[in-house]
């Protein structure tokens, strides 16, 4: 079988960038080591976790927010295989749309384990060991990433979990430790939390949410200790050991101290993800890698002709989003286009309640880097629909160059934050600056109100406030 292009991983990076270079008049074939497309985010990431997420709100909202809106409904009653049934139909929905999309674009799919066995050669192992040769002009690496282990620590997806674990328990833990305050942590431990759980957070850092904006995160951490959350930061787990139906989690100071326990039912390990490529023949064929990761130049292309990777194996934050842009941008290049990915403007989203969104560079960030720069912040206790829906925590916070009042970052924490943040992106995108963001004119009353305040009060000309 002879292909103009292989990819090799059909999670959001894989397939869109299939579907891509179909479009563009290629010949492609993709090679999924699982039974259905989609990769960690749809099956077992992005869109499960979002599921359970949106679930447990709304589980919590009836439960706390509804008699204060003069609805009264009772104390509400989890029915938990029912809510594993939402998860796994919203699952089974993407990842069939997956492969009609695959199939409309007339993209061939091989199931089994791809490995290049030389530059233009990909060979794919079924379960049952039979093996396909498909030759190419060129191969795309988009196999994703994996779990990153505790050292020390068995995953057993039962008592020790993995966020893949986390979203098949038949039942809400009493106690539930989660180890790592990153993202994954925090968007699983809310979910729990949400449905009854007792949830405590150790972290090796002295804050939660390592790289986003320091005020975000801090304030962040105050409205989750509201809703019950605990925290043991600048903490290590040493140990994590069975004790009857659960399990004993040991943990000291991460700067050297005393140690103590923690009794929990289930423990998540979350801290963080390592790109994956065992079993793809790198090292055989040449091609360089650097801490794990694929190298590539600008144009996505290892130092192996023909052979190009993406997303999670490749330099840059590990989001889907970033995936898939760089899957159009390597097809496009391919077809001779001038396929490009600006890294400047990547949101990212952290979809607890309320979440958290962010675009572009941190305080933090501008100053290590010597930029002048100007803030603008809007409360969301100021916002008129906000106060409606009874969704005033949080902030949003606009960055703009001091010079050239180019905004160099947004960050926001509150009810929507992830849909609110796409205008951010939009106007850096342009390159447009906190005076155009201010001028332009936002509904009222809506969320977003409170970014074109925000903006405003980068010159000190917020309205209300």
């Amino acid at each position: 079988m002879s292909y103009d292009l292989v990819v090799i991983g059909t999670g959001p990076g894989g397939y869109v960038c299939a579907i891509r270079a179909a479009q563009l008049g290629m010949k492609v074939a993709v090679v999924e080591k699982w039974k259905t497309f989609g990769g960690t985010c749809l099956n077992v990431g992005c869109i499960p976790s979002k599921a359970l997420l949106h679930a447990s709100e709304m589980f919590a909202q009836a439960a706390h927010d509804l008699p204060s809106l003069g609805v009264i409904v009772g104390a509400p009653t989890l029915d938990m295989p029912a809510m594993m049934k939402h998860k796994d139909d919203t699952v089974a929905a993407n990842v069939n749309g997956v492969a009609f999309l695959l199939k409309k674009n007339k993209v061939d799919t091989h199931i089994g384990v791809g490995a290049i066995a030389a530059p233009g050669k990909v060979v794919v192992t079924a379960d049952d060991g039979k093996t396909t040769e498909l030759e190419t002009k060129n191969i795309v690496i988009a196999t994703g990433s994996e779990v990153t282990p505790l050292p020390g620590v068995t995953i057993d997806e039962k008592i020790v979990v993995s966020s893949t674990g986390a979203l098949k328990l038949d039942k809400v833990p009493g106690r539930l430790v989660v180890v790592g305050a990153g993202v994954i942590g925090l968007e699983l431990g809310s979910v729990y939390r949400r449905l009854g759980a007792e949830v405590t957070v150790v972290e090796f850092l002295d804050r939660i949410l390592p790289g986003m904006d320091t005020e975000i995160a801090r304030q962040f951490q105050r409205m989750l200790e509201k809703q019950g959350f605990n925290f043991q930061l600048a903490h290590k787990v040493s140990k994590v050991e069975a004790a009857g139906a659960g399990a004993v989690v040991t943990i000291e100071p991460a700067a050297g101290g005393d140690a103590k326990t923690l009794e929990a039912d289930v423990v998540l390990v979350a801290i963080g993800r390592r790109p994956y490529t065992q079993g793809l023949g790198l090292e055989a064929v040449g091609v360089a890698m650097e801490r794990g990761r694929v190298v590539i130049d600008d144009h996505f292309a290892t130092n192996v002709p023909g052979v190009y990777a993406i997303g999670d194996v490749v330099r840059g934050p590990m989001l889907a989003h970033k995936a898939e842009d760089e899957g159009i941008a390597v097809a496009e290049i391919l077809a001779g286009q001038h396929g490009h990915v600006n890294y400047n403007v990547i949101p990212g989203v952290v979809y607890t309640e309320p979440e958290i969104a962010a675009v572009g560079k941190t305080e933090e960030d501008l100053t290590a880097a010597g930029v002048v720069y100007k803030v603008g912040k809007f409360p969301f206790t100021a916002n008129g629909r906000a106060r409606a829906m009874r969704a005033t925590d949080g902030f949003v916070k606009v960055l703009a160059d001091a010079a050239t009042d180019r905004v160099l970052g947004v960050h926001i924490v509150g009810r929507g934050a992830g849909e609110l943040i796409a205008e951010a992106a939009v106007l850096m995108e342009f390159g447009g600056s906190s005076e155009d963001l201010a001028r332009t004119c936002h509904a009222h009353p809506t969320m977003s109100e409170a970014v074109k305040e925000a903006a405003l009060a980068v010159e000190k000309r917020a309205i209300h406030m």
